[in-house]
């Protein structure tokens, strides 16, 4: 359902023709960040720091950071981390969230 006017030009956000409607996205800064998750059953990570694998605990309710990794403004890996393990290598890409 289109609730724009019929005389209104329809562009997504971040395309040429946006920029004429005067609603260009703003540009988001590109950074590498982490965040702490879960560890899920059945992951198959092992950490970038110790080289271990990531296990799943149900009683042990064990966290992971997880980190997109951005190089020269362009996405380049994920990396996963025990949580404490995080924390030794002086988190590398910022306080997780």
């Amino acid at each position: 359902m289109n609730l724009a006017p019929p005389s209104a030009p329809v562009a997504p956000l971040g395309h040429p023709a946006s920029a004429a409607c005067g609603t260009v996205a703003p540009k988001l800064a590109l950074e590498s960040r982490a965040v702490v998750r879960p560890i899920e059953a059945g992951s198959n990570a092992s950490c970038a720091f110790c080289g271990e694998r990531l296990k799943f605990s149900s009683r042990a309710k064990a966290r992971k950071v997880i980190a997109n990794v951005y190089v020269a403004g362009r996405w380049d890996r994920v990396e996963q981390f025990h949580d404490r393990c995080y924390q030794e290598a002086g988190a590398p890409y910022g306080a997780p969230h």
